[in-house]
């Protein structure tokens, strides 16, 4: 079976990992999955390095990343990417508001052949709770300006939770995004690169505890930035980037997500 891992950066989220790890863990054991979940340090001050130290002596699925480079979401899951040792990796964020039934979707899909595997939130059979009217509004209009520009028939490219086979992490680098933009380099990367990719439906929680890493006026520019780079890199690179040079990436939406 393919090993597959979880990576899960946390910034000041110690009140959230015991519940991450409570829902996860169970889910994967009784889908028979072998696994590791990564919880990788963003640079907290609150305790959570000691609260995943303590999971993982409990637990040696469980590891402990510290995130060397600077802080940030970005530099995060960059770290994480560089420490897994799977055949294929799921990013999931650390405040509970992923469905770890949809981690067991994703692998399952990635084992039918496919190099990424993306979620919809806004798929006709996804629940969507808790999440606030003005970042929802900016979540539409922004997906729907990267749909247009990339010509792609997905609808929610800025979710942070998806899947990726070893090899496309390979084939995406280098990575340039130090915050959230990353949740839209990676798989416009692997997009445009050639990389085989299926949309499934995919639920999101609002947070119950933390505060939202999330912020707007920050990351406008860096947003635009990763978007100007992938769409020139498609345009103007000649395919010099794409899977084996000649390779034709296909996609496939399931009924749900179509």
């Amino acid at each position: 079976m393919r090993r597959f891992s979880i990576v899960i950066p946390a910034y000041n989220e110690a009140e959230n990992i015991p519940q991450v790890i409570a829902a996860i863990v169970p889910i994967l054991e009784s889908a028979d999955i072998p696994f590791e979940m990564l919880f990788v340090d963003d640079h907290s001050s609150d305790g959570t390095a000691s609260v995943v130290r303590l999971a993982a002596a409990q637990d040696a699925r469980i590891k402990y990343v510290s995130n060397d480079y600077p802080r940030g979401y970005g530099f995060a899951v960059r770290k994480g990417l560089d420490s897994f040792s799977g055949d294929m990796v799921a990013v999931v964020m650390a405040d509970c508001s992923d469905d770890p039934n949809d981690i067991v979707t994703y692998y399952r899909k990635m084992c039918e052949g496919y190099d990424c595997v993306f979620g919809s939130r806004f798929a006709k059979t996804s629940l969507v709770t808790g999440y606030p009217f003005h970042k929802m509004l900016l979540n539409r209009v922004g997906n729907w300006m990267i749909c247009c520009m990339f010509w792609i028939p997905y609808d929610d490219v800025t979710n942070a939770f998806k899947c990726y086979s070893r090899e496309a992490v390979d084939g995406m680098r280098p990575f340039l995004s130090c915050t959230f933009n990353l949740t839209v380099e990676l798989p416009l990367k692997a997009i445009a690169r050639g990389y085989s990719w299926a949309v499934v439906p995919t639920n999101w929680y609002g947070r119950k505890k933390g505060i939202s890493k999330w912020k707007v006026v920050e990351l406008g520019s860096r947003y635009v930035f990763i978007l100007l780079y992938v769409w020139l890199e498609q345009l103007l690179s000649r395919g010099d980037y794409r899977k084996g040079r000649n390779f034709s990436g296909h996609v496939h939406l399931s009924k749900d997500s179509e």
